[in-house]
């Protein structure tokens, strides 16, 4: 039998979530046909695969001894260096990922990852301990490709993790870029739409403007800040958040950013000798109504320095 005592991390969850995250090496199968049979209770009485657990439940799972050994939590993230922290408080943490830092691990073996180094943080001010957690671990709520520099946000607590991933679906976390393309956009400024789908067998996306099966809608902002030649410093609001939106959009529309190997002009990144993403998370502001545990952000905008690739444009 294996006992758990619900924290503050842990509760607002259902059970077969928590348990998922608590005994991963549990087939979910075994963990639904112990629910049926009853064999999984919270403060000792039966519970459905939809029950929600409160911080002081006390949850016993009835299983044989293999799945009764403690569990080994990950602490590869010690290989980790410091992150660069540009806000940070209670719940949140606000980081500057630096352009060939992916933001998890790719399975290439490298601990030194933004979420570990997070994780790194957090755990030698002891606000994250590892033993002490059943299912909560620190999370980003939002992520950058390997090549684009800038803000990222990570829950420090489950409440805030749930909080912020909402507000990120809902579209109430605003944030801007600033990139430099290879050639001018139609306009000075405009808000344009079209329509998205990711090609996951080649890691690429396809724009088109007209609605097809299984592309979703993309909106985005822009506004030129500085003209050089023919590039352009852009300042770009994502209305959507899709992958590779920024990159693939404005290819689509005719300026691509500079640097970009995939959606780019490979003669004009060599001709500039830029061979990375000219592209950089600037800005985030956030929107949480007076009942969210976040709503003393409401309103807050955090911007980083300005991208190295700016300062000399």
């Amino acid at each position: 039998m294996k006992e758990f005592l619900i924290n503050s991390n842990d509760s607002g969850q259902r059970i077969d979530k928590f348990i998922k995250k608590a005994m991963p090496e549990m087939p979910e199968s075994m963990m639904y046909r112990l629910i049926r049979k009853k064999d999984i209770k919270i403060n000792g009485k039966r519970c459905g695969i939809s029950s929600v657990l409160n911080e002081g439940d006390i949850v016993r799972v009835y299983v044989k001894e293999d799945f009764e050994s403690p569990k080994q939590h990950d602490m590869s993230f010690l290989k980790a260096e410091m992150p660069d922290i540009v806000y940070e408080d209670k719940n949140i943490i606000v980081v500057y990922k630096p352009v060939g830092l992916d933001s998890h691990s790719n399975g290439s073996g490298n601990d030194d990852t933004l979420i570990n180094r997070i994780k790194h943080y957090l755990y030698e001010k002891r606000e994250y301990v590892p033993e002490q957690e059943n299912s909560f671990a620190p999370a980003l709520c939002s992520r950058l490709d390997r090549n684009t520099s800038g803000l990222v946000t990570s829950a420090k607590n489950a409440v805030a993790l749930r909080e912020m991933n909402e507000a990120v679906r809902s579209g109430r976390v605003h944030k801007v870029y600033h990139c430099i393309t290879i050639a001018p956009p139609p306009k000075d400024s405009d808000i344009v739409t079209a329509y998205h789908k990711k090609d996951d067998t080649r890691n690429i996306v396809r724009i088109s403007d007209e609605q097809q099966e299984g592309f979703r809608e993309i909106k985005t902002g822009y506004k030129i800040l500085k003209r050089k030649n023919n590039l352009c410093l852009l300042e770009v609001t994502l209305y959507t958040g899709r992958t590779h939106q920024i990159r693939g959009h404005l290819a689509h529309i005719g300026c691509a950013v500079l640097g970009d190997g995939k959606y780019g002009n490979t003669a004009v990144n060599k001709r500039y000798g830029v061979f990375r993403q000219m592209l950089s998370a600037y800005s985030l502001r956030f929107e949480f109504d007076e009942n969210s545990e976040l709503a003393y952000l409401d309103g807050k905008e955090i911007k980083s320095e300005l991208p190295d690739f700016e300062k000399n444009f």
